[in-house]
């Protein structure tokens, strides 16, 4: 409740400049957020412009619009998405009011929101943010009486966020609410259960308790014996390569088969040129490649995107259609984690250089970030590459809204 009306004229809380809320995942801080922070737009202003952030557009539209959109046209108000100017216009009676939609997904983020003037910035995952995005869309809202919304989960206690935000909370006169999977009344034990067992170690501290704790110890800390699998029979659905490319450091591929809805990395090529003493080239290792396919109709390939003479290559020879890998590191291997443990992936028993790495590969002693330590990690990368490449889109991805009349 306190996040819905925390700017009302009878809150004790009205002068705080900003909000932060935190805490697990699914825990409803999103939705109550965005919904307020429209409402308030609409109790303080009429005819300006505010900013919704999210770490891409795509992001913003599905974690945080696609909800809040139903409820408002509920409440009344006429809701119209303009995709080609990522801008939601809000209408309730006389009253309109426009809010921009941002990613801010690296450091050049921050000059596509320079020259704005608003009244108000909701940062949706602030955590995922840059910094000099965040502090550009600060500086833009110059309006008298605007305010600053910021929610996230949990991450490194040394992220800039946490020490300048929410470690300041006096100074930076913010109101702070710490949120847990109770505080969602739509989440049922057995659901709340369900995510509980989606996470361990580091992850679950951080998205199941909500935490801010640093990252310590394995990194996949639940890949036992009983988490790999004998080679499903065919038929497969499909199948799909993933590559992790290395000159000196070794190259690391993997064979996924699908089968009922599960991915399985059913086969592996694993080459170490300093165990070997002889390092390959790009067409040695496209051989492989082929070796390790064989006859199979492969979708498509995912590779590590630094590996750019393999991706020429593999491109060039046109047997295969190849992607560059999304590499963020921390959320990849958050996928993974999840994926592993909700059995959307599984790793066969024959894949031994991958069982290898799952037993050795740790987080780094570091104070100030999360990194994993740069070593038997190979085996590891390709398959957070496939992973986030498999990353299951939402439901709502392709909904258009109009011009809703009332």
């Amino acid at each position: 409740m306190i996040t819905l009306t925390w700017w009302c004229r009878k809150s004790r809380n009205r002068n705080k400049d900003a909000i932060i809320c935190d805490g697990a995942v699914r825990s409803g801080k999103t939705l109550c957020m965005g919904l307020s922070f429209v409402l308030w737009a609409f109790y303080r202003f009429r005819g300006m412009n505010f900013a919704i952030c999210g770490k891409t557009i795509r992001n913003v539209k599905r974690n945080l619009v696609f909800e809040i959109v139903p409820i408002l046209k509920g409440l009344g108000f006429t809701c119209e998405l303009r995709h080609s100017e990522n801008r939601l216009d809000i209408r309730i009676g006389s009253k309109v009011n426009r809010f921009y939609l941002f990613g801010g997904k690296d450091e050049s983020s921050a000059s596509l929101i320079q020259g704005m003037t608003l009244a108000g910035v909701l940062f949706d995952e602030a955590a995922l943010m840059p910094r000099s995005f965040v502090e550009q869309a600060l500086a833009r809202c110059s309006v008298e009486g605007a305010k600053f919304w910021f929610n996230c989960n949990p991450e490194h206690p040394g992220h800039w966020f946490f020490t300048e935000w929410i470690s300041k909370i006096n100074e930076r006169n913010a109101l702070y609410l710490h949120f847990t999977m109770r505080d969602n009344p739509s989440l049922t034990k057995e659901t709340i259960e369900r995510y509980k067992n989606m996470f361990s170690g580091t992850f679950y501290k951080r998205f199941v308790e909500g935490k801010w704790v640093k990252a310590e110890g394995l990194i996949y800390p639940f890949m036992n014996e009983n988490m790999f699998f004998d080679v499903p029979q065919a038929p497969f659905e499909d199948f799909a390569v993933s590559v992790d490319y290395g000159t000196v450091n070794p190259t690391s591929m993997g064979l996924w088969g699908k089968k009922d809805k599960r991915w399985y990395r059913i086969d592996e090529y694993y080459y170490s040129s300093r165990e070997n003493g002889v390092q390959r080239t790009d067409e040695e290792h496209y051989a492989a490649l082929e070796k390790l396919v064989k006859d199979k109709k492969i979708s498509y390939i995912v590779v590590d995107p630094s590996a750019a003479s393999f991706i020429t290559l593999i491109k060039k020879k046109g047997k295969y259609k190849v992607t560059a890998a999304e590499n963020n590191v921390v959320n990849g291997i958050r996928l993974t984690s999840s994926a592993l443990k909700e059995g959307k992936i599984r790793i066969c028993r024959n894949c031994y250089s991958t069982i290898k790495e799952f037993g050795l590969y740790s987080w780094q002693n570091d104070n100030a970030r999360d990194l994993p330590l740069k070593e038997n990690d190979h085996a590891m990368d390709d398959i957070r590459y496939f992973t986030a490449s498999i990353n299951e889109k939402s439901p709502y991805e392709n909904r258009i809204f109009a011009v809703v009349r009332r």
